[in-house]
């Protein structure tokens, strides 16, 4: 079959998945798989189709199963014990209510690295509106502000499965990724923060009745003195973050099989492993630990991960189906030509994302793509490869708008107009993205 004709069945693929999942709102997994077989069977046929679904599917479950699950207990924890409140309630305490917006945003840029932004916007909305009845500032600029704070994180960092998944096709080291990526998720916030600051100046779309009704809907469960210490709060986020981190250093500097020390952090410093040490800490903010209560905990952090990983790994079937076409070899060959470099996987990861609306799918897709193209693009090396992916997530992040669930769920729990989500928000993604790759062509010509 000529890569002509190959493009355009992958390009067919790609329009299904977005009119199958934004238009006809068939479920994500049955959309992924049926095209994904439909792509395999036409472009080829004389491989063995299933084994490749297979690997594809099952690579990438291997490669992220463990870090959704661990993750997600983390969260689930956090949310029931009132973890999550604890530490919004003392950020604000150190920031003073004028600066409410800033203290939830730095509330949701911590939360937000072991739990996904949806999750964490729905645990956190409450906050939002009691935040905006306490100071008189106005919903749509604090929601907001969590929203993006959350999602910065979502789409650069694992534990969440798009980074993850990608990490693993590209083969980039995951605390690498995770030190990098959180240092590039903070001028990505900073930018959103402002720009919201600035988009809903003098807006005031929020009236004491519906603070009332929504406060009674949202309002936290535990009583302000049930709340677990900030201290025990902050350590199942900041434990598995310091040690995966102090792994990766110690891997930058050599200093491997030095001695039984060394070893011990680098077995508890993989990213598993650093999860379920941080699972552990989060077992002290569960007050009378028992047998059932410890196991509904488990049972929901599963049930809330269960679908998160059957999308992702078919989200990596997909893209394994369209690496065995050899359109992405093709693909390169013409763009290193271009000198685009890093903004090569940038744009394909954008046009993914504000086609179809998911971050996940959109950088597991850029990663298939881009993956053939690192020798030739010159971005094959640890550093390049790493750049590619911080590249791909700036490009994930945009354009956030009503195909994307996260939307649904920023307008539904704030109690915001859609025209003023998307004014607002959706524009916001936008200059989160942008200032995100500018930060990292400018690290990159310093390093590559």
């Amino acid at each position: 079959m000529s890569i002509l004709v190959t493009s355009i069945f992958v390009l067919i693929s790609i329009l299904l998945i977005i009119l199958l999942t934004s238009v006809v709102k068939l479920n994500a997994f049955v959309s992924l798989f049926v095209v994904s077989l439909f792509l395999a069977i036409a472009t080829i046929p004389n491989s063995d189709v299933v084994s490749i679904l297979k690997e594809g599917f099952g690579g990438t479950m291997a490669s992220i199963g463990f870090l959704i699950v661990l993750g997600a207990i983390i969260a689930v924890i956090l949310d029931k014990s009132g973890g999550a409140i604890s530490i919004a309630n003392y950020i604000l305490s150190k920031t003073g209510k004028n600066n409410a917006a800033a203290a939830l945003g730095i509330t949701g840029f911590i939360a937000g690295m072991p739990i996904f932004c949806d999750s964490g916007f729905i645990i956190l909305s409450g906050l939002a509106k009691s935040f905006s009845s306490k100071t008189k500032i106005a919903i749509p600029f604090i929601a907001i502000v969590l929203a993006t704070s959350l999602y910065s994180v979502h789409c650069l960092i694992p534990t969440h499965p798009g980074a993850l998944a990608a990490a693993g096709i590209l083969g980039v080291n995951i605390g690498n990724l995770i030190l990098f990526g959180t240092l590039f998720a903070i001028p990505g916030a900073l930018a959103a923060f402002f720009w919201t600051k600035w988009r809903t100046k003098g807006m005031n779309y929020f009236s004491e009745s519906e603070n009332k009704n929504e406060s009674k809907i949202n309002e936290s469960k535990k009583d302000e003195k049930e709340l677990p210490s900030v201290l025990l709060s902050l350590l199942p986020i900041i434990v598995p973050l310091l040690l995966i981190a102090t792994n990766s250093l110690f891997m930058v500097f050599g200093l491997t099989d030095q001695n039984y020390i060394i070893k011990f952090i680098f077995f508890i410093g993989q990213p598993i492993i650093a999860l379920s040490v941080g699972v552990l800490f989060s077992f002290l903010l569960i007050k009378g630990l028992k047998m059932n209560s410890l196991n509904l905990l488990f049972e929901s952090a599963i049930e809330k991960a269960g679908p998160i990983l059957i999308v992702t790994a078919a989200g990596g079937m997909f893209g394994m189906v369209i690496k065995e076409t050899g359109i992405g070899m093709y693909a390169g060959e013409l763009l290193v030509k271009t000198g685009l470099g890093l903004t090569v996987p940038f744009l394909i990861a954008c046009i993914m994302k504000t086609a179809q609306g998911s971050s996940t799918v959109a950088i597991i897709t850029a990663a298939s793509f881009v993956a053939p193209m690192l020798p030739m693009l010159g971005l094959d090396s640890e550093s390049g490869k790493l750049f590619t992916m911080l590249s791909m997530g700036a490009g994930s992040m945009m354009i956030s708008h009503a195909n994307d669930s996260y939307f649904w769920v920023i307008t539904r729990f704030s109690g915001i107009s859609v025209d003023t989500t998307l004014k607002v928000y959706s524009s916001a993604t936008a200059v989160m993205g942008i200032t995100v790759f500018c930060c990292v062509l400018v690290a990159s010509r310093l390093i590559l």
